[in-house]
């Protein structure tokens, strides 16, 4: 069973504007939260991926480097990194789901706090079962819950009452600004998002050994391994 911590972040928006184009006054028309799990005592590494980033790349080390104002060379250099930290410790996981935002229903919508909380449960239930403790730790800044314990109580509910386990989870939202964890999250999130939103598969297709995604349409749901077996990428 053990111990894991979870870096957690999203990408894209809440919003549900679809009568316009997006980033020209219409919404997302996706929605990526992606993660990464790793044992507790290699939960520093994803934090020395993004340093080396800094460092490479000569950012400012006191002001956040966001997914969506990296360039080309710079997304390409984590999906590298990324690939290689996964490569070296199997015992890591990136796993993501991604919603098609104009599927969702009114009432839903009416309440994104809802959507938001059953994504992350279908994305990390599971996982976090096997385990005796868990240190979840999403961006604070992009939280999309009315209430700080609604997240956490509903994880708690369906992992006691729905599970069965005694896992406990210690919630401990991060300004993504302050920790190297997060940011990894982000950055994962937005390579991720990148390809369902703009498709772009060139870097999505560099993790498609080392990432486990899943795609809810709320008209169907598919789960796989990202591989060409499942994919098609095209030209």
């Amino acid at each position: 069973m053990g111990s894991k911590v979870i870096f957690l972040d999203e990408s894209g928006d809440l919003g549900w504007k679809f009568d316009a184009p997006y980033r020209l006054g219409g919404s997302s028309r996706h929605l990526t939260i992606s993660a990464i799990l790793l044992p507790e005592q290699k939960k520093h590494l994803p934090a020395r991926t993004i340093k080396d980033l800094y460092l490479k790349h000569k950012w400012p080390p006191k002001e956040e480097k966001k997914w969506a104002k990296m360039s080309p060379e710079e997304r390409l250099e984590f999906a590298l990194l990324a690939k290689k930290l996964k490569a070296s410790h199997p015992d890591i996981e990136y796993t993501s789901i991604t919603v098609y935002k104009p599927n969702v229903r009114q009432h839903i919508r009416n309440d994104a706090n809802k959507l938001y909380n059953y994504m992350i449960g279908l994305l990390l239930l599971d996982r976090m079962a096997q385990c005796d403790k868990v240190l979840l730790v999403p961006d604070s800044r992009e939280l999309k819950v009315a209430s700080g314990n609604s997240l956490h109580d509903y994880l708690l509910t369906e992992l006691w009452f729905n599970k069965k386990t005694q896992t406990q989870v210690i919630n401990q939202p991060r300004d993504s600004a302050s920790d190297r964890g997060v940011q990894f999250a982000d950055m994962l999130s937005g390579l991720v998002q990148q390809y369902h939103e703009d498709t772009n598969t060139a870097l999505f297709k560099m993790l498609q050994c080392s990432l486990f995604c899943r795609k809810l349409y709320f008209q169907q749901k598919i789960d796989f391994p990202i591989s060409n077996d499942y994919l098609h990428f095209p030209d």
